[in-house]
């Protein structure tokens, strides 16, 4: 008679309790651990949140971009825990001292080696599935960002130096570069 072992499930109190300095994302009760980001990736974090940052106070607006290590619990479970490498968030009333309870309106991740599978399959599924309004890919090794406007059911794909319009925002787009 063959035994079916029960998989292990995790819930973020266990991401709470890995050692100091150790990052990890919880996806339906599994825990991913997160590689540290390179130099490149850190660039193009700081650039895009600047430029996203930049037209939302020149336009007085209410979201707040949110760069990572910053906890987003999508779901209302203790099953999923995610770190977007940009949030965000128009509904202030999502923020808390912890991170942010439930979607941000925009998710941009800066795909690396090791999380290449993560970011265009399964938090692809879990940020459409969760209520993220946009989503954008940016692959700095391909040059490519993809988006993904869950709102308009569109997938559009960008080089780096093309303008990529912003979908929450009808008169924004963005030059990434990796420069």
């Amino acid at each position: 008679m063959n035994v079916v072992r029960k998989q292990e499930t995790y819930t973020i109190e266990d991401i709470y309790t890995l050692p100091e300095g150790e990052r990890a994302e919880l996806i339906d009760g599994q825990i991913y651990n997160m590689a540290p980001p390179n130099t490149k990736h850190q660039m193009l974090v700081m650039d895009l949140s600047y430029q996203i940052k930049s037209y939302i106070q020149s336009n007085n607006g209410e979201c707040k971009v949110i760069p990572s290590p910053f906890a987003v619990f999508l779901n209302e479970d203790d099953r999923n825990y995610v770190e977007p490498d940009i949030s965000i968030i128009c509904d202030q009333s999502k923020l808390t001292d912890k991170g942010c309870n439930g979607a941000p309106d925009w998710i941009i991740e800066i795909v690396s080696p090791s999380s290449r599978q993560m970011d265009y399959y399964k938090k692809l599924f879990k940020y459409r599935t969760a209520g993220v309004r946009e989503y954008w890919v940016v692959d700095p090794d391909r040059q490519i960002v993809t988006v993904y406007n869950f709102e308009k059911e569109t997938m559009d794909q960008y080089s780096f130096g093309d303008d990529v319009p912003a979908g929450i925002y009808e008169d924004f787009s963005i030059k990434v570069s990796d420069e």
